[in-house]
């Protein structure tokens, strides 16, 4: 997986964690139909913890 393929999930990620749809698996989809490499477990558990260091820098006033 190369820096554009991380960044396209990360946005991926970002963007589905708040809609009602589910964004590990979307994770898990995106690289089978472009047909990128499966990025394994460790990176998506890093992108969700990306998303929570976003909400709780966010709201952290709050």
């Amino acid at each position: 997986m190369n820096f554009l393929h991380a960044i396209i999930l990360g946005i991926i990620q970002g963007v589905g964690e708040f809609l009602p749809i589910s964004s590990s698996g979307h994770l898990v989809v995106i690289p089978y139909i472009f047909g990128w490499d499966y990025q394994g477990l460790n990176f998506d558990v890093a992108l969700h913890f990306g998303t929570v260091l976003a909400l709780i820098t966010f709201f952290w006033k709050d």
